[in-house]
């Protein structure tokens, strides 16, 4: 199994990843997020691998990778696939430097899932804001 890191540029927060993804599914179409490059190690990756989102300088959500597919954009330029399960996962956050594109991510690097938020203390009452600014300083 292999994860892949990818920027989510102009995204405040995973409730806004998730907001922007849900408008993507509103025609019925399985959520897809669309990049330049295949991945030669496909076979690893849709292997229980998950696309780890770095929002704002953090790597704070993740989701399932289903399948990697060839695709097309609307202007008929070929592209990649990265079918996602919908289902967005919280994690302990950790900062993480710029890059293009995307990367691979091996699990022993990943880090771990946020704990239900009321077996921590009832972290989920915090505005959205809040919980980005203690994933940034690695508090949460």
């Amino acid at each position: 199994m292999l994860h892949v890191t990818k920027l989510a540029v102009g995204v405040r927060d995973a409730d806004h990843l998730s907001a922007l993804q849900a408008d993507r599914m509103l025609d019925g179409s399985p959520l897809r997020h669309r990049t330049r490059n295949f991945p030669r190690r496909r076979p690893e990756v849709i292997q229980g691998g998950s696309m780890y989102w770095v929002i704002a300088g953090t790597m704070m959500a993740r989701q399932l990778i289903l399948d990697i597919v060839e695709d097309r954009r609307e202007d008929h330029t070929p592209c990649t696939s990265f079918v996602l399960d919908p289902e967005i996962v919280p994690l302990i956050g950790r900062p993480t430097r710029p890059f293009q594109g995307w990367r691979y991510l091996d699990p022993d690097d990943a880090p771990p899932d946020l704990p239900a938020m009321g077996a921590i203390g009832g972290l989920d009452s915090l505005p959205a804001a809040m919980r980005h600014a203690l994933r940034a300083l690695c508090l949460l």
